[in-house]
């Protein structure tokens, strides 16, 4: 197969159309260059320059020849430069994963901090359930994912960013939306509770907080996000349970639903994981520090840890 070297001599004397003109451009011996010039053209088994006393021509298959290589010489200079742009801290590509549950809430405050205090990062979101983005860090196709922990997954490295309570979500004219002491989740055991569906994991942290207290959750209603949620309880189908951090945008004057909170808050943890073994994990381990700041600065209604 025709090499590198070969394709940039042959090149050069293509765009030169002059031996010695190209020699000096690569910085190599004329002799070399025709070596090299001469040796492609045995592979390639075709002749690519008509060579006369007085100038050098290209033939048809030169002709041909020198828009690949021009193409090929291309990508490769390409490629070194964004494997050279890898090597600085914080720059090239990064792929984040956000489950549904967190991404609309968070990311209007990420994204800025993350184009201001990593302009070299070219940040792409991917947003999904859990299990998908779980897998998808574990395959390589995403660098960092933010979610609830734990993960209980082998090989990542959990960086803890902030708890959030869970509010209790009512429709307007329930009997407990007028009050305003805080409630105890025994209350729960009287209530229908609707739910996201399978796959996410705020779901499954509702049906714990239900176990807790000896109640089931209604498993007839389910909503494929926590817009639908909220409008389901708006409807009256049932109450849920709310993080808090959705609560400015989910809700609202037109959103005819009340929120309790509850004396001993169930709530979630929300962290930064990564592969232990990537070569940009401290990169990553600043990054989630980044977010904890930005959280901070914000002065979100949630606990950093």
């Amino acid at each position: 197969m025709p090499t590198i070297a070969q394709l940039r001599a042959f090149l050069a004397v293509a765009n030169h159309l002059h031996f010695r003109e190209a020699a000096a451009t690569l910085r190599m011996s004329q002799p070399a260059l025709s070596s090299a010039v001469s040796a492609l053209e045995e592979i390639l088994e075709t002749r690519l320059l008509e060579r006369t006393t007085r100038k050098v021509l290209l033939t048809p298959a030169g002709e041909r020849v020198s828009a690949h290589a021009a193409r090929i010489l291309a990508g490769i200079d390409e490629l070194v430069s964004d494997v050279a742009e890898t090597r600085e801290p914080y720059s090239g590509p990064a792929h984040l994963g956000v489950i549904p549950t967190v991404a609309p809430y968070l990311l209007p405050l990420l994204l800025p901090m993350f184009a201001k205090d990593f302009p070299r990062l070219k940040l792409t979101v991917h947003e999904a359930k859990t299990d998908t983005i779980l897998e998808e860090v574990r395959e390589g196709r995403l660098d960092m994912v933010l979610l609830a922990l734990p993960t209980d997954t082998n090989g990542l490295v959990e960086k803890p960013l902030y708890d959030e309570d869970f509010l209790l979500a009512l429709p307007y004219d329930h009997p407990l939306a007028a009050g305003t002491e805080p409630l105890g989740r025994d209350v729960l055991k009287g209530l229908d509770i609707v739910l996201l569906n399978q796959g996410h994991c705020l779901r499954e942290q509702a049906i714990d907080v239900c176990r807790e207290v000896g109640t089931k959750a209604t498993m007839t209603t389910y909503a494929a996000g926590l817009p639908t949620l909220v409008q389901l309880v708006a409807g009256g189908l049932g109450v849920t349970l709310l993080p808090e951090l959705a609560v400015p945008v989910e809700t609202g004057k037109r959103v005819r639903i009340a929120l309790r909170r509850f004396a001993r808050p169930p709530g979630r943890r929300i962290g930064l994981a990564y592969r232990a073994t990537s070569p940009r994990a401290s990169e990553y381990a600043r990054m989630a520090d980044a977010v904890r700041s930005a959280v901070r600065a914000k002065r979100l209604p949630v606990r950093l840890v």
